[in-house]
């Protein structure tokens, strides 16, 4: 494939719908951005010129939550080498929960970045939640809904009936300790679902950014959508029982006991 100059990439994301000025969310898998000119610091520059000096830039930061966290050294887990790097950038915040962390860059970054209760860790006080009061957009980047936080944030608002807890070592006064932290976790599947409905009602845009599959959406369509599905189907996010997936079976077992 052909390398993508880092102009190509902007006119892109504009094309795409990319606000200038705006807040962005970004969930990405560059192997299937590359190759663009600079690699993934390239596609951050793409991104943060795409939105301009007084657009707002955001990516997950998540840790394995298995040490104490430092926001200013601790590694992400499974989020990809653009989001790693991305927060290690001069200006970057980064939020401080323990193992749900988030960086952003731009006028509203301390706002997102601001401290947050441990549970839920995607809720509505949360850098997810503050980009959806924002009215920002979410930009998935060569991967679909099944890595789409702001979901999460709409099962927090609709009050889904499953939570699991996962354990996470935090520091409280000065002592170690590991704390079990509820969410709605599950394999996230099935949140692929929101492609129909997004796309029915036009409020999909999709393209390519790079060379990857790009998919973008405002927080808020994304959630009233997700919170409408939920409504009359509390599980639907879930892989069926006869599926065998141990993580939603796992959820579904939950239901009942919070």
């Amino acid at each position: 494939m052909t390398e993508m100059n880092i102009d190509q990439v902007v006119a892109q994301l504009r094309t795409l719908g990319v606000r200038p000025g705006g807040v962005l969310l970004v969930h990405t898998s560059f192997r299937a951005v590359r190759p663009i000119e600079g690699g993934p610091l390239g596609l951050i520059e793409a991104l943060r010129s795409a939105l301009g000096e007084q657009g707002t830039l955001v990516m997950p930061t998540m840790t394995d939550g298995e040490t104490v966290f430092d926001p200013a050294s601790t590694p992400t887990c499974d989020m990809g080498i653009t989001a790693e790097l991305f927060w290690r950038q001069p200006g970057v915040r980064r939020s401080t929960h323990p193992g749900g962390s988030f960086a952003a860059v731009g006028p509203m970054a301390e706002r997102i970045c601001a401290p947050q209760p441990l549970s839920p860790p995607h809720g509505p006080d949360s850098p997810v939640g503050r980009v959806h009061d924002l009215g920002g957009q979410v930009l998935l980047l060569g991967v679909g809904h099944s890595e789409n936080t702001t979901l999460h944030l709409a099962e927090a608002i609709a009050g889904v009936p499953y939570s699991v807890e996962h354990p996470c070592v935090v520091e409280v006064d000065g002592a170690v300790r590991t704390v079990m932290i509820p969410e709605t976790d599950h394999c996230c599947r099935g949140f692929n679902l929101l492609d129909a409905p997004l796309r029915a009602r036009a409020l999909q845009r999709e393209g390519l950014v790079g060379h990857a599959q790009a998919r973008l959406c405002d927080s808020r369509e994304i959630v009233a959508t997700a919170v409408e599905l939920l409504a009359s189907a509390p599980l639907v996010f879930l892989c069926a029982p006869e599926k065998h997936c141990e993580e939603c079976d796992t959820a579904r077992a939950s239901v009942g006991s919070r």
